[in-house]
């Protein structure tokens, strides 16, 4: 094979404008998912919508069906994995359901207040502090005993944390997909 010339490489390597601000929106909105999933929100669909959007406009050339539907698979298991986690890990140290739904509704409105503070990093603290609380007000409640609901509440706070990670590292493992196929 021979070497292309140098017009012609230059021509391959440069992005029009429109171009050029589409990937970068790409890149914004796979980091925007990355940074979502930190706050239990489903950064995982973002990522995949997002995918699915640059494939549509591409003309699914970098990125195809086969890759969507890894995709799709990552999605669902990081969403039903943090659902599941955080419901195992209460359920192991004692929890019961209703205190769950509890926990999870107070993991929310923790979220939701306290994120103006830090930048919207108290979304954070928030939703750990929240689901702590929810879980410990709920199991206080039903055992009127505090050691067997600070267990409680403390198994909901692991599992809480194990399953935002779990959902972090594979909207890590889709960001890096996706990026490596558009780069290779």
């Amino acid at each position: 094979m021979g070497a292309i010339p140098s017009g012609e490489a230059e021509k391959a390597l440069t992005l029009i404008p429109l171009e050029a601000a589409g990937l970068t929106l790409f890149i914004l909105a796979l980091a925007a998912g990355i940074f979502a999933t930190v706050f239990s929100l489903p950064g995982t669909v973002l990522i995949l919508v997002a995918s699915f959007l640059y494939a549509l406009f591409t003309g699914f050339e970098p990125i195809g069906f086969r890759v969507l539907a890894v995709l799709a698979i990552l999605s669902i298991a990081a969403e039903t994995g943090e659902f599941v986690l955080g419901m195992l890990g209460a359920a192991r140290f004692g929890a019961s359901r209703k205190a769950f739904w509890v926990s999870l509704g107070g993991g929310l409105l923790g979220a939701f207040l306290l994120a103006p503070l830090m930048f919207g990093a108290g979304a954070l603290l928030g939703m750990f502090v929240g689901s702590f609380a929810g879980m410990l007000a709920a199991e206080v409640l039903r055992q009127r005993r505090i050691k067997p609901a600070l267990r409680a509440a403390w198994g909901a706070l692991l599992g809480t944390a194990a399953g935002i990670l779990f959902k972090g590292l594979c909207a890590l493992a889709m960001t890096v997909i996706v990026l490596m196929k558009i780069y290779s």
